[in-house]
């Protein structure tokens, strides 16, 4: 893909969001996209794959704050470039000086320009490691993101669980060569290993992939049998993700390091957990605090009392019932919830659940008839009706 390509890529209609999206428009996007086109789900579709790898360009460029500045910028540039040729029309500036690398060293030693913005936007800076008499830029590898489901038990205590994750890795047969066991790959002639080309289109150029190695800056005589001479293959691996204590329905995980693996030196890329978390049928979540709602009876809640609650793996409490006490009155006790990142627990929010009697004995309704009749006198719902009735 040529420069100008890059300059043409619109991430925003990749991801089918608008220029100005949020990072929380821009996320749900990408998540939706990325389980709609994974690999795994498009088993053997090459279409799907090459739209999950634009979908995860996009989002590894707009996700950052300053990855996304340096690509709106770049974006915005006129055009009218002239390619470093002698002799050649257009401004009076080379382009490969624009955008040629100053002094790149190791990961987060690059030169400045505007080569730098492009190197960081598409992912192709980071460490470079020489072969003959070019160099081989160092690529990060690329983020996944898998779910877990967890019972309510596992999500309070926190628990270790196995993730078998597919992605693509360096050839097991060549490691990463692409060359066939007892043979090695030479230093692409045409691009002398840079793995980049300048194309001269007019008054303009631009810099490309080499069209003899396709931006490796190797080529392979004797390809490996097993990928064919790409030194890349999808392969399996399971990992032990620990899942921290306390963590809710919806909460993302991330694992540094435990994504994709890099090519040529790069680091791996991170591995992002979406938990999901099963419903308790007795107990419920509201931030870091947990919820139980309790039946009472009509003249619990009347006169007061003492009820017994259960609490999350632990023993029953019992809690005061004032006089009077409302339906719908939430009784706090404290660090009862799900534990939070400094070591200490939410609380236990208790909802009184007045319950009224379906069928009454002669005994109870002569009772409740005689209550009623004491309170005729007064109008509860006086105030309500005048209200209603103001304009």
């Amino acid at each position: 893909m040529s420069t100008k390509d890059y300059l043409d890529k619109d991430y925003y209609k990749v991801l089918g969001v608008s220029k100005t999206a949020t990072q929380d428009e821009i996320k749900k996007s990408y998540r939706k996209l990325a389980r709609q086109y994974h690999p795994d789900t498009n088993k053997g579709d090459a279409e799907a794959e090459e739209r999950f790898k634009e979908i995860s360009e996009a989002h590894a460029v707009l996700s950052d704050d300053k990855r996304r500045k340096e690509y709106d910028a770049v974006r915005s540039m006129p055009g009218g470039f002239r390619g470093g040729q002698p002799g050649g029309g257009g401004f009076g500036f080379d382009l490969g000086d624009l955008f040629g690398q100053q002094g790149t060293g190791t990961a987060g030693q690059q030169g400045g320009g505007i080569g730098d913005i492009f190197g960081t936007i598409f992912n192709r800076g980071g460490t470079r490691t020489t072969t003959g008499t070019g160099a081989r830029r160092a690529r990060r590898g690329t983020d996944v993101e898998t779910d877990v489901t967890l019972t309510f038990a596992r999500a309070m205590n926190g628990v270790t669980v196995p993730i078998k994750l597919t992605s693509e890795e360096a050839c097991p047969t060549c490691h990463g060569t692409g060359a066939k066991s007892g043979t090695v790959p030479r230093v692409c002639p045409n691009c002398e290993g840079t793995g980049q080309e300048t194309r001269n289109l007019g008054k303009f150029g631009f810099s490309e992939p080499c069209h003899i190695c396709h931006g490796r800056g190797l080529v392979v005589d004797d390809p490996c049998p097993t990928c064919n001479g790409s030194g890349r293959a999808v392969g399996s691996r399971t990992i032990q993700a620990r899942i921290p204590a306390g963590v809710a329905d919806g909460q993302k995980i991330r694992l540094k390091g435990k994504g994709a693996p890099g090519e040529n030196g790069g680091p791996n890329g991170d591995l992002y957990v979406n938990i999901k978390v099963r419903p308790h049928p007795v107990f419920g979540r509201s931030g870091d605090n947990l919820t139980l709602d309790v039946p009472v009876t009509f003249a619990e809640a009347a006169l007061g009392g003492e009820v017994k609650v259960p609490t999350f793996q632990g023993q029953p409490v019992t809690l005061r019932l004032p006089e009077g006490t409302p339906n719908g009155r939430v009784l706090r006790v404290k660090g009862r919830g799900a534990a939070r990142r400094d070591g200490t627990k939410g609380d236990l929010l208790v909802t009184v659940d007045v319950q009224i009697p379906q069928k009454l004995d002669e005994r109870t309704r002569a009772a409740l008839e005689q209550l009623r009749a004491e309170g005729e006198g007064d109008d509860l719902r006086g105030e309500l009706l005048a209200k209603a009735r103001e304009e």
